[in-house]
């Protein structure tokens, strides 16, 4: 059973959200922000990244910082950029990127069910970056961006959801200056509300696939406030955090692809002969960039070329987390070879989004990092027995694509 329910929003007025809408607050450094939102005094990133509104403040971290994104919203409701429903609704939220849509429902989940894992998780979380979202929410009283859960798809929630667009008029259709259209229609039926609400009483589980830490962090700031209110009833907004929740048919996972800054002390002859004795499979592929073309199959580029590499059956064992490709790249080339023990903390790995394409890999390689591996996209499935199993991937193994759009709703706790 999941339990999704309707909330009261706070969002852009409709002559404002395009200008509102921006690119979650993970995905760019501060300088990167302060470019973004340069000329555009409505860009979210003012709430969700408010230190580029402090130049002074050398600490991203510092209370200035969240005391900063909750002014920010409040001057926003003064001035009526931003509005708050009067009742609670759900919302249908669509994307489309190069012809593609992905459309879910925008609503709350559970704290409770986030701790008993029917919402499941795949990745694990680092400390310091859940303490930042657990600052800034409870600074601003809300969830400023939501998690991205997916579910198995339901013909019935995908007929509510179709017939709906259908027959209203979206508040919201725009499409951004990176290309990704955005429409959102509000639901505000009582009758539709309890229809959706229980047809996801029938899903057994949610999992997430994109915003570990900001659901870790809004389960955290819900055990804080029922902390604070010994006598909470459990219908608090605070027991709930915000959530686009979208079929699995809609979504497209992208390739996490690697580069690191030296071959470790060997030649790059050294270093072909150490990667063909671990059980990889190497061929020249030249001087154009090759994408691997199925699973366990990998291209590397380095010195102005590609090269197919392929993992030897010996490398693929039987259990889930080790038959992905993350982890036999890391198990018998980025560690024994490379002495790159943990991705997470060292200096010598970065990590760019699929997204980016193969030229961004070779841009780097040839810059300020010496090799690139690019990896074949994992499946969303993967991700489900990952998570039905209770285990957790690799870093950095799974990228969506389009990224949800951030402030076109808060959820005050």
């Amino acid at each position: 059973m999941s339990t999704v329910r309707p909330f009261k929003a706070i969002r852009p007025a409709k002559e404002y959200a395009e200008k509102v809408e921006s690119l979650p607050y993970d995905v760019m450094n501060r300088e990167e922000a302060t470019e973004m939102a340069k000329d555009n005094p409505y860009s979210f990133l003012h709430i969700c990244r408010s230190e580029i509104d402090l130049p002074e403040v050398e600490d991203v971290y510092s209370p200035e910082v969240y005391k900063k994104a909750k002014t920010n919203i409040d001057e926003r409701l003064q001035k009526g950029i931003f509005i708050e429903e009067d009742k609670p609704a759900f919302y249908i939220y669509r994307q489309k990127m190069d012809g593609r849509y992905q459309t879910g429902i925008v609503g709350c989940v559970s704290v409770d069910e986030y701790m008993n894992n029917t919402i499941k998780k795949h990745e694990l979380t680092r400390v310091e970056k859940e303490q930042d979202r657990i600052n800034h929410f409870d600074a601003c009283n809300a969830d400023t961006e939501p998690v991205f859960l997916t579910y198995r798809d339901d013909k019935r929630i995908r007929t509510i959801v179709e017939g709906f667009m259908n027959a209203h008029d979206p508040e919201y259709d725009f499409t951004d200056p990176t290309g990704i259209g955005h429409t959102l229609w509000v639901i505000d039926d009582d009758a539709l509300i309890k229809g959706i609400t229980d047809l996801f009483k029938e899903i057994p589980a949610l999992y997430i696939a994109d915003g570990h830490h900001r659901s870790a962090s809004a389960a955290k700031v819900g055990a804080k406030r029922r902390a604070q209110n010994p006598g909470y009833t459990g219908d608090e907004e605070f027991n709930y955090f915000m959530a686009a929740i979208l079929p699995d048919t809609d979504l497209k996972c992208y390739d996490y692809n690697r580069v690191v800054k030296d071959l470790n002390g060997n030649s790059k002859e050294e270093f072909f002969a150490k990667v063909k004795a671990a059980g990889f499979d190497l061929e020249n592929m030249g001087a154009d960039p090759y994408r691997p073309a199925h699973k366990h199959e990998f291209s590397m580029y380095i010195d102005g070329e590609w090269y197919k590499m392929t993992a030897a059956d010996k490398l693929v064992p039987g259990d889930i987390i080790g038959a992905l490709d993350v982890s036999i790249l890391q198990k018998n080339l980025l560690d024994p070879i490379l002495d790159i023990k943990d991705p997470r903390t060292s200096d010598r790995i970065d990590f760019i989004g699929g997204i980016r394409g193969l030229e961004e890999l070779k841009r780097r390689a040839d810059s300020d990092m010496q090799l690139a591996i690019a990896v074949y996209p994992l499946s969303v499935d993967e991700l489900f027995a990952v998570a039905d199993g209770e285990l957790e991937m690799p870093p950095k193994s799974t990228w969506f694509e389009p990224k949800l759009g951030s402030g076109l709703f808060m959820h005050r706790l």
